[in-house]
C-alpha cells in the first residue's frame, strides 16, 4: 500500500467465524499479559510519515483515500517494548526490540479482544496508527470492542531500526527506477541500483537486513499476541499491511481471529509483479483525474480526457528532455502516481501539471524526514521476501512489454532496481498462501486502487479460496476503511468487526457521492 500529515491520512487501510465470535466479557479470561505499559512519549504517538511517489520518486504504498476532512486531536497512546528474536531460527541468539503501543477499550463489557493494525509499508511505523484511527472515524463499537495495538515493525521507527547509510543522491534517486527509453537506459540504471545493494550490504546494518522481512514480522505479531494474553488476535492491515496480514493469517491460521485486510498486493506479496503492477494501477485510476480536469477547463490541460491523457504524455516527454525546476519526467510521472491515492490531491496535482506545462512556480511539497532509514528497511523487506529477476536483459524486456501495455508508468516501474543485486543469501521464498484454515478473512478493495490494483485483490481472493469473501467498492483512491466515502463497503467491515457475520458471498459495492 499508507502518511506526510495526519489530513492525507484521513483522506488517504462464515461457519468458522461463528464460533470465534466471544461474548462480552469473555476476553476477561485470558492469561495474563507481560507487557509493561506506559504513557507513550508525544514523538511517539505522531502519526507515521509515509514518502509519497512525488518529486523524489518515494514509493507510498501506505496511504488512504477517502473524505478530507481535518482529523481531531489524537487521543493519548500508551506504549511498550517487547524483545523478539532477530533470527527465529536461533531464537536464543541475539534479541531485538518490537515497540508497540495501545489504544484500550473504554467499555470492559463489550470489550471482545485485541485489534492488531498496521497502516502499510513497508519502511513506516505504526505505533501511532491506533490513534488516527481513532480520531479519523473509526465507529465507536469497534473502539469499544478492542483495544488497538498498534507497533513499529522490525527494522522501523521506534522499534530496532535499519540505514543502509544511503547517500543523498542514491536518497534523491527515489524507489521509482527512471523511464527507460533505450535498453541502454536500463543498463544506466543497473548501475546505481547495483550500488545501493552493496551499500546496504557494507553497511553496519547488514547482520539485521537479511531478517526483516514479511514472514519474521508476522512472527513478531504472534509474539505480541502472546505478550497479550490472547489466544487469538483480530487484524486490520491497509496495502502492505495487507501482506502482513496474509502471512499471518497463512502461517498461524488457528491464532487469527477475524481478519481484515484493506487495499490488497497479490498473494506473491510486494513482489517484482506487484512493482510492474503499479503501472496498471495508474491506468485504472488516470481516467478519474482525466475527467476532473477535464470538466476545469481553468486549468489549460485539456476540455476531454482524451485530451488530459495527450497532455500527460507530451509534458513527460518534454521534461524527460530538459527538466524544468529540478522536475524530470520520472518525478513528474511519480507525483502524478503519488496525488492519485487521494481523490481530494487532485486540485493540487492540476495545478502542479499547469505550472510544470507554462513554467510557473510549483506549489511547495513539504519535505519528509527519515527518507533514508525508510528506504533501507523498504529494501530489506522487498528485496529480501522473495526472488527478483537477477539480468538487465529480463528488465530491458520487461520495460519493452509494459511501456507498450501501461504507458502512462510503465517504462518507470518495469526498470531495474536494488533488488536484482541484492545478496542471494538474504533472499527467502515467500509465504505460501493457499486456502488451508479457517475461514476468517475479509478483502475489501476500491476498484481503482493506483497502489494496490483491483488485479491483485482478486488474485488474493482465488489464493484464499474458501477462507476469504471480497468486498469492491466503486470508488478511485488508496484505502476503503475508514476513511473512505463508500458505505456499504464500511459497513460491511465494521459488521464484521463487531459481530463476526461477513457477506455470504463477494460484495460489489456500487459508487456513492461524496460527502
Amino acid at each position: 500500500m499508507p502518511l506526510r500529515r495526519i489530513t492525507t491520512l484521513a483522506l488517504a487501510l462464515s461457519a468458522t467465524a461463528a464460533t470465534l465470535t466471544a461474548l462480552p466479557g469473555a476476553a476477561a479470561a485470558r492469561t495474563p499479559e507481560t507487557l509493561r505499559w506506559k504513557p507513550c512519549a508525544e514523538e511517539q504517538r505522531q502519526p507515521a510519515e509515509t514518502p509519497k511517489d512525488g518529486k523524489d520518486g518515494k514509493d507510498a504504498k501506505g496511504g488512504n483515500g477517502g473524505k478530507g476532512a481535518e482529523v481531531p486531536e489524537l487521543p493519548p497512546l500508551e506504549c511498550a517494548t517487547l524483545d523478539v528474536p532477530l533470527d527465529y531460527a536461533d531464537p536464543g541468539g541475539r534479541q531485538i526490540e518490537i515497540a508497540v503501543s495501545r489504544l484500550a477499550s473504554e467499555k470492559p463489557e463489550r470489550r471482545r479482544g485485541v485489534l492488531l493494525t498496521n497502516p502499510g509499508g513497508p519502511g513506516i511505523g505504526g505505533l501511532g496508527y491506533p490513534a488516527i484511527l481513532a480520531a479519523s472515524g473509526l465507529p465507536q463499537e469497534v473502539r469499544d470492542a478492542y483495544d488497538l495495538i498498534g507497533f513499529d515493525p522490525r527494522g522501523v521507527g521506534r522499534s530496532t531500526p535499519v540505514s543502509c547509510g544511503l547517500t543523498q543522491e542514491q536518497q534523491d534517486r527515489g524507489n521509482f527506477p527512471t523511464w527507460a527509453h533505450t535498453p541502454g537506459d536500463v543498463v544506466r540504471e543497473a548501475e546505481g541500483a547495483r550500488e545501493i545493494a552493496e551499500r546496504c550490504a557494507a553497511s553496519p546494518s547488514a547482520p539485521l537486513l537479511p531478517h526483516i522481512g514479511t514472514a519474521d514480522v508476522a512472527r513478531d505479531m504472534d509474539r505480541i499476541r502472546a505478550a497479550l494474553g490472547e489466544e487469538r488476535v483480530s487484524y486490520l492491515g491497509a496495502s502492505y499491511g495487507t501482506q502482513l496480514g496474509t502471512a499471518y493469517a497463512s502461517l498461524f491460521p488457528g491464532r487469527g481471529d477475524r481478519i481484515v485486510l484493506d487495499s490488497n498486493l497479490g498473494p506473491g506479496g510486494y513482489d517484482h509483479r506487484a512493482m510492474r503492477m503499479l503501472a496498471r494501477g495508474l491506468e485504472d485510476r488516470f481516467p478519474d483525474f482525466a475527467a476532473y480536469v477535464a470538466a476545469h477547463p481553468e486549468y489549460g490541460l485539456g476540455t476531454t480526457p482524451r485530451q488530459v491523457r495527450a497532455t500527460y504524455q507530451e509534458l513527460a516527454r518534454r521534461l524527460d528532455r530538459e527538466p524544468v525546476q529540478g522536475w524530470d519526467g520520472t518525478s513528474f510521472r511519480g507525483v502524478t502516481f503519488d496525488r492519485l491515492y487521494v481523490d481530494a490531491n487532485m486540485p493540487e496535482l492540476a495545478k502542479i501539471w499547469q505550472a510544470l506545462d507554462t513554467g510557473g512556480p510549483v506549489p511547495e511539497q513539504p519535505p519528509f524526514p527519515g527518507v533514508e532509514p525508510f528506504m533501507s528497511a523498504r529494501f530489506a523487506v522487498i528485496c529480501g521476501d522473495s526472488p527478483w529477476p537477477r539480468t538487465i536483459r529480463e528488465y530491458q524486456r520487461d520495460v519493452r512489454a509494459d511501456s507498450r501495455r501501461y504507458p502512462l508508468l510503465g517504462g518507470s516501474t518495469a526498470n531495474i532496481g536494488p533488488c536484482a543485486s541484492w545478496p542471494r543469501s538474504w533472499v527467502k521464498e515467500p509465504v505460501r498462501v493457499d486456502d488451508q484454515g479457517p475461514s476468517n478473512v475479509l478483502l475489501v478493495q476500491n476498484e481503482r486502487d493506483p497502489g494496490t490494483p483491483l488485479a491483485g485483490a482478486k488474485a488474493l481472493r482465488r489464493a484464499f479460496g474458501d477462507r476469504a469473501v471480497l468486498v469492491t467498492a466503486d470508488q478511485g483512491g488508496h484505502g476503503v476503511y475508514p476513511f473512505g466515502v463508500n458505505g456499504c463497503a464500511n459497513d460491511a467491515v465494521t459488521t464484521y468487526l463487531t459481530t463476526g457475520q461477513r457477506p455470504a458471498r463477494d460484495l460489489a459495492c456500487a459508487a456513492e457521492p461524496a460527502g
